[in-house]
């Protein structure tokens, strides 16, 4: 064999024009393929265009995608308008969490076996193998790379298929919905109504009639109902205070040593609610001011109050300023004092924001 017959073969056929026009869309990936050293190894359509079998895929994938559009829509619709607010005993809002998660967790396994179904019986069957080499592009390799994108285009076969197209964005476009609904959720509902980000069940009820302080049974409390260094949560005593419809307002009634009160009450003079204590009765707000959790662990020897969650650490003596872990802001007091039958009230509603920051807090 000649050295020229020898380098042809080492070299294998010779390439061919891209831009012929006789040349179909497989032969261009083909011609793309040989050049990348590519080998094919196999290459098998899983169904005959036009059979039956292809028409009962094609309605099997377009039903699960419709099944999608259908529980996504469904989400939205429960999202949106299915009452929410939490209301005593049984009601439709004890549904709208599970109804939340059994129409998104249903619209994501339609999404999801609708794509395996098409790619696993659908598609094509290929094996094919590559040997990695660098090398400039060129025109040409453009040219291949945009035939290759169309090629795979006309493999999915949704210009052949078009009820997998419609159904397709009949079902994505509501998981789209979904996807945005909790960003624009907020923006459906006033967040300000009935002022309700900046009161709690303590706020002084018709008349200005002052809120008892409870327990979770529902009964008042008596400075002597709290011994020395102890505490106790309370609820507003108000209709559904100790329910989740005023989960901003649990609040630990704390009953301070002689020292610790006094300590207490210098720092309450420097902040100006020198007059937020009663005797040696201190009242903050059990919500943590990093993410909302119950900040409920009360160390009555280092006066410190503990949250479980990312354990920011208050110092009650010191008007419960934080000083240790995320929280950067202290914890909201209630002003509290004695009725005339010698229960605890609140004397005011808290006068600093619940909870974590938001924008608007001022």
């Amino acid at each position: 064999m000649s050295t020229h017959t020898e380098h042809q073969a080492q070299q294998g056929p010779e390439p061919l024009d891209v831009n012929d026009p006789r040349l179909s869309r497989f032969d261009v990936v083909q011609e793309g393929a040989r050049r990348d050293d590519i080998e094919i190894v196999h290459y098998e359509p899983q169904v005959a265009p036009g059979s039956k079998a292809e028409r009962r895929l094609t309605r099997t994938v377009a039903l699960m995608f419709l099944l999608t559009g259908a529980f996504a829509t469904a989400f939205l619709v429960v999202y949106i308008w299915w009452p929410w607010q939490w209301e005593p005993g049984a009601g439709g809002d004890k549904l709208y969490t599970p109804l939340l998660g059994v129409t998104l967790g249903l619209a994501l396994l339609g999404v999801g076996f609708g794509i395996l179904t098409w790619g696993k019986k659908l598609l094509p069957k290929e094996v094919s193998i590559q040997d990695r080499h660098d090398q400039v592009d060129n025109p040409e390799d453009r040219k291949i790379t945009g035939e290759t994108m169309l090629y795979l285009a006309d493999e999915m076969g949704v210009r052949r298929r078009p009820l997998l197209g419609i159904s397709l964005l009949a079902g994505l476009a509501p998981v789209g919905a979904v996807a945005a609904a909790p960003l624009i959720g907020g923006l459906i509902e006033q967040p300000h109504k009935n002022n309700q980000m900046f009161t709690t069940g303590f706020h002084p009820a018709e008349g200005g009639r002052k809120i008892r302080l409870i327990r979770e049974d529902g009964r008042p409390i008596r400075p002597a109902d709290v011994s020395v260094g102890g505490q106790l949560t309370v609820f507003p005593g108000i209709d559904g205070g100790v329910s989740n419809l005023h989960a901003d307002s649990p609040t630990l009634l704390i009953h301070l040593r002689e020292d610790d009160a006094q300590k207490s009450r210098a720092a309450n003079e420097r902040k100006g609610h020198g007059d937020y204590m009663w005797g040696n009765y201190v009242a903050y707000s059990k919500i943590c001011t990093h993410a909302g959790c119950p900040a409920s662990l009360y160390e009555q020897q280092t006066n410190r109050l503990l949250c479980p969650c990312h354990q920011s650490q208050f110092l009650i003596t010191d008007n419960a300023k934080p000083i240790f872990g995320p929280a950067n802001r202290p914890l909201p007091q209630l002003p509290i004092e004695v009725d005339e039958e010698g229960f605890f009230v609140a004397k005011s509603d808290y006068t600093e924001t619940i909870g974590p920051d938001f924008w608007e807090r001022p």
